[in-house]
């Protein structure tokens, strides 16, 4: 359900916007999707885990939170990074 440290790193490294970018929309939702993927699989084979379908609901909450303020602040950056994602907004 986690995501590993190296997959994590590998995140930052592949979204940052600057060289030690931790902190960057773009990373957070980089993040944030690999953790809904992870925990979507999750839930796919434990159907009645309920309260981890919470977190996911929190999680995905949070992702369009961060989404919204990219593209209030920078839609260009924002198109970009739905696209790198694959998601359908």
């Amino acid at each position: 359900m986690s995501i590993t440290p190296e997959r994590k790193e590998a995140l930052i490294k592949e979204y940052a916007t600057k060289g030690d970018d931790t902190g960057s929309p773009e990373v957070q939702v980089a993040i944030l999707s690999e953790r809904i993927r992870n925990l979507t699989d999750h839930l796919a084979f434990h159907k009645k885990d309920f309260h981890s379908r919470r977190g996911l609901l929190v999680m995905v909450g949070q992702r369009r939170r961060l989404l919204d303020y990219l593209k209030a602040k920078n839609v260009k950056r924002y198109e970009s990074l739905i696209s790198r994602l694959g998601l359908r907004r």
